[in-house]
């Protein structure tokens, strides 16, 4: 069964799951004109993911995934904490602000209890994804049973054939290219392969169809990786400056400003994510930089940071997630650029 038909799509054009951006407006839009429309629920409270679901079934009929983080849940680690906010700390005075005395695990993990599971089998979206691993053994079968199609993310081949093994339905090749955080198991292990060999790479050993992301921005790039043999393409940087999306105005602004360069960091989140370069990259991302607070408790420092620059007028502090060819990126409404990328692949085929 080809992935349009498993997911009963038109197209085989998928919408990263960006959380905090891909709201159930824009979700509905790309599931409306016959791509896969998603939510990045990982930053969600359960009640808060249920009213985006709801919300989004209530905008569309159609078929859209929900995603969520497979984190390993870390206990916190005072030492390394305070050394972080310590090392921040010519940041915070900079605005005039005391130190933050702790930091709080802000994001759970999928994993860390079935009440996320419960919710989707509550509400019963077409397809779920995610991103940092696997869920555990007991939460796939529930899925499966439900006819819940299954996606995880993965950068390099051993992820994806513990992907397979699991008895995941689709896995999502997360080249390196690609804006937000990267989505590899273990954070420390990041084989930073291109999208291209990442597809071809998981052509000679994985058989489950398999999802190409990072730094496609236009139909012609899209096409190549179907031709390469993937089974669709997944876009986030491209959808991020849709009016429907939740971007506010500093980052569509900075997302559009002259040749925007992007870099990985783990300083924002305590993960490597791609974005585009600014206070973090320039003055934090140094060589004595110490180590960074374990996910997720340096974002919360770093979106502590950003409420308090944002505040006195300095929104360079923000996580602007995207990907390496940014600078490709058009003025579009969802409709407008599915479209586009519909007559961009079959003028490439």
């Amino acid at each position: 069964m080809s992935v349009k038909e498993l997911l009963s799509i038109d197209y085989n054009i998928f919408l990263a799951p960006m959380a905090g951006v891909s709201t159930p407006e824009l979700a509905a839009e790309v599931s409306n004109h016959g791509g896969l429309g998603s939510l990045g629920l990982g930053a969600s409270t359960v009640e808060d993911a249920r009213q985006q679901i709801l919300k989004t079934q209530s905008l569309t009929d159609k078929s859209f995934q929900v995603n969520f983080f497979c984190h390993e849940t870390v206990q916190p680690d005072n030492d390394k904490n305070q050394q972080w906010i310590e090392y921040l700390r010519p940041q915070f005075e900079r605005f005039g602000a005391t130190l933050p005395t702790e930091l709080k695990c802000i994001y759970p993990s999928f994993k860390d209890n079935d009440d996320f599971l419960n919710l989707i089998l509550e509400t019963k979206p077409k397809a779920v994804s995610f991103h940092f691993g696997l869920p555990h053994a007991h939460q796939i079968d529930a899925l499966k049973k439900a006819g819940i199609v299954t996606m995880v993310s993965a950068t390099n081949i051993n992820e994806a054939r513990a992907i397979q093994n699991a008895g995941i339905d689709i896995v999502i090749a997360q080249g390196i290219e690609a804006g937000g955080h990267r989505g590899t198991f273990n954070p420390s292990i990041d084989s930073c392969i291109s999208t291209v060999n990442l597809v071809k790479l998981f052509k000679t050993e994985i058989e489950i169809p398999i999802v190409a992301a990072g730094g496609i921005m236009n139909g012609f790039q899209a096409q190549h990786f179907i031709n390469l043999g993937a089974s669709a393409v997944q876009l986030g940087t491209a959808f991020v400056q849709c009016k429907s999306s939740g971007a506010n105005a500093a980052y569509r602004k900075a997302l559009f400003s002259k040749q925007p360069l992007t870099q990985i960091t783990s300083s924002i989140s305590g993960r490597p994510a791609r974005g585009l370069q600014n206070h973090w990259a320039k003055d934090i991302d140094v060589p004595e930089r110490v180590p960074v607070a374990p996910y997720p408790y340096a974002y919360d420092l770093a979106k502590q940071l950003n409420s308090l620059a944002s505040q006195q007028g300095d929104t360079d502090y923000g996580a602007f997630w995207a990907g390496s060819n940014v600078g490709q990126i058009r003025e579009l409404d969802a409709e407008e650029l599915i479209l586009q990328l519909r007559a961009e692949m079959h003028e490439y085929d």
